[in-house]
């Protein structure tokens, strides 16, 4: 392999012939031959071996020229086979194909087909290969893998490297798992599972080599999580904090509003995990409208009560600044020294807030990324909590918790979790759910409906003094999707639809202190209409906004539809959603229609892995640094369970995974969630 494929190879994390060899498939497509009468597959390719007749080549415009070939195929008779290519300055197209399509020749032809016809005429061929290559039976003749590449480098290519690297390599390949967990759990052996999604032979055997790979990854993802909770506990905090009461009670007595009894349950559990002498590691979950904040809030005033400081993270300016509204309001009156620090506070405002908070003279700060800054130091930090943690990756929690000694830390979402995910990626997290709504809290009513009635029930809330959104999933028209925009829409219904309404604009571009600006006018109740992009998802409460129109709902994702119909409903007056859109795929038709049927954020969580894949439904901060490449959390749960239980009796018989015969498993251990993910102290 010359240099220049071998940096295109790079790209792809493959450095060398055994990460080559583990380079695995992300899809597989059944390449049996097309038997006689079946017709044309519409979902999967035509597959025809036949003897080549006589070919010709002839220019079909001025970049593409066509090569023509009559190819005798035995059951299928006479079938045209056509090949597109792109002419080049640098060789002629058709001499590639010169000593393939002499007559006489047998090929095997991959392509596409007119689907329904009963008889193949004519294939358009995507691959083709001499039957006498021994090559050949990479890419044709049963269950063929498809790998993920780069350009310059076929999936062609791909398959026969990676086969020429199986054949050196596997018979070396060692083996990771303990002989004992491999015999227990029925496991094939690495190289034979390697070799079974490589170069499978059934469907079966395909699944069982999947099976046999996600497990090993699995059982690394739980093997880090259980040391890394066993190091957590080990960490001394060095102080102890006690219930004083004396912001706890007149916050309590302040907020206007009994306490539900999730939440309650849940602050006791914070406080008990809080007063334990080792740092808190806990995920606190609830459906929009739960009430996430007052719980945090209560944590917080915990730690202020003992003379720390605490830090509130928050992923956007605009959510930051909503919280730090809600932390005027609820702490008004208390002796908390509170500020707000995001990229958008001035020169001058900044470096007093950083001087506060190395000084100790500010208990609580509410920020963005910005409180990840290595200018940004404390006094005594103690509790931290990252609000919408999915927009954060492993490494920004690594790099808060690098803030203070110790450090409790309270991860927050308004997304339900998936059990399997959660499992997965806050293995090392301890779970609390809010799972009860505040009391006289109607369900939104949700339904798919044509634009004209969605606006026109934004003109009767008007009317009746409420207030709306129109959310728009991009900011400007774009030639290339057919979607509509902010901007645009805007300025239409202003002049159209919401004539003589008050109708106002935010966008995620636009500056700091007019997308502030109108959302405050709107909260304010100053905007009877809020055209927006997603930026209204999460941290905007508006007590008497009662209605939501998505356009393009088929643009969005499960749990960002139910973000934003979290936004209305939460006063007095029950709210309406109203889904616009025209769903061209059946996915698409499913997601509209679950939020239809439902307001439980849970089954949505589920809906969403299920629809989407955990890809998706984690966003790309947290499962880029999962890793996996044969594990699929959506229907992997199984082994999942059983990888959490074999990792933690492992850790249990061998706490730093010492033992001969766990060799193999800590330096993956190592290489993986040490020096890459940075997530484990294993020396």
């Amino acid at each position: 392999m010359g240099p220049k494929r071998a940096e295109l190879l790079a790209r792809l994390g493959v450095e060398t012939v055994g990460a080559l060899a583990l380079h695995l498939p992300r899809a597989w497509e059944d390449r049996s031959e097309t038997p006689p009468g079946r017709g044309v597959p519409a979902d999967a390719p035509l597959v025809l071996r036949g003897r080549v007749m006589d070919s010709l080549q002839r220019r079909a415009g001025p970049h593409l020229i066509l090569t023509v070939a009559r190819v005798n195929v035995p059951g299928h008779g006479e079938v045209e086979a056509v090949w597109f290519k792109r002419p080049s300055r640098r060789y002629d197209v058709f001499t590639g194909l010169k000593k393939d399509l002499a007559p006489g020749t047998d090929l095997w032809l991959v392509g596409r087909g007119e689907p329904g016809l009963l008889k193949v005429r004519r294939i358009d061929v995507d691959e083709h290969f001499r039957v006498d290559d021994p090559r050949a039976a990479l890419h044709v003749g049963g269950l063929v893998p498809r790998y993920a590449a780069t350009e310059g480098l076929s999936e062609r290519f791909l398959r026969e490297a990676v086969g020429q690297a199986l054949e050196e390599v596997l018979p070396s390949l060692g083996e990771d798992l303990p002989p004992a967990l491999l015999a227990r759990r029925e496991l094939l052996a690495r190289p034979q599972a390697l070799r079974a999604v490589h170069r499978p032979r059934s469907r079966a055997e395909l699944e069982q080599g999947r099976r046999r790979l996600a497990y090993e990854e699995l059982l690394l993802l739980g093997l880090a999580w259980s040391l890394k909770h066993a190091q957590v506990r080990q960490i001394a905090k060095g102080f102890g904090y006690e219930v004083k009461r004396s912001l706890l009670t007149p916050f309590k007595a302040g907020l206007g509003f009994e306490l539900t009894r999730a939440q309650k349950r849940v602050i006791n559990e914070l406080f008990e995990d809080m007063r334990l002498p080792s740092p808190m590691t806990r995920l606190l979950q609830g459906d929009v409208g739960s009430g996430k904040t007052v719980v945090a809030l209560a944590a917080l005033l915990l730690a202020v009560e003992n003379g720390r400081q605490g830090a509130f993270l928050a992923p956007t300016e605009i959510l930051a600044d909503q919280h730090y509204w809600t932390f005027r309001r609820f702490l008004a009156g208390l002796p908390v020294r509170f500020e707000l620090l995001t990229s958008g506070v001035p020169k001058a405002k900044r470096e007093r807030v950083l001087r506060q908070l190395e000084a100790g003279e500010l208990d609580l700060v509410v920020g963005t990324h910005a409180l990840l800054e290595g200018d940004v130091r404390f006094k005594n930090l103690a509790l931290a909590v990252i609000d919408e943690q999915h927009r954060f990756g492993v490494r920004q929690r690594t790099t808060l918790r690098q803030k203070g000694a110790a450090l409790d830390l309270l991860l927050m979402t308004a997304t339900p979790i998936p059990r399997t995910l959660a499992l997965a990626l806050y293995g090392d997290l301890d779970v609390s759910t809010l799972d009860e709504m505040p009391p006289g809290r109607a369900p939104v009513r949700t339904e798919h409906a044509p634009e004209e009635r969605a606006l026109e029930a934004v003109r009767r809330a008007a009317a009746a003094g409420r207030q709306a959104y129109v959310v728009y999933p991009i900011i400007n028209e774009s030639a290339r999707l057919d979607l509509k925009a902010a901007v645009a829409e805007y300025e239409r219904l202003k002049a159209g639809a919401f004539a003589g309404l008050r109708t106002a604009l935010v966008h995620g571009r636009m500056p700091g202190a007019k997308k502030v600006g109108a959302m405050e006018d709107f909260a304010a109740g100053k905007t009877d209409v809020l055209v927006a992009t997603p930026v209204v998802e999460v941290g905007v409460d508006v007590a008497n906004a009662t209605v939501m129109v998505i356009q393009n709902a088929d643009r969005f994702g499960l749990a960002g539809l139910h973000q934003l119909r979290g936004r209305i409903g939460r006063g007095e007056h029950a709210g309406s959603c109203y889904l616009v859109s025209e769903p061209r795929t059946d996915t698409a038709r499913r997601r509209l229609q679950v939020l239809c049927e439902t307001n439980d954020g849970f089954r949505i969580g589920e809906e969403d892995l299920k629809l989407r894949g955990p890809g998706e439904a984690l966003g790309t901060a947290q499962h880029g640094e999962l890793g996996f490449e044969a594990a699929d959390l959506s229907r992997d749960s199984d082994l999942l369970d059983a990888a959490r239980s074999d990792a933690e009796a492992l850790i249990r018989e061998d706490p730093d995974l010492n033992l001969p015969e766990n060799a193999g498993l800590r330096a993956r251990l190592v290489a993986t969630y040490r020096d890459k993910w940075k997530s484990i102290d294993l020396a």
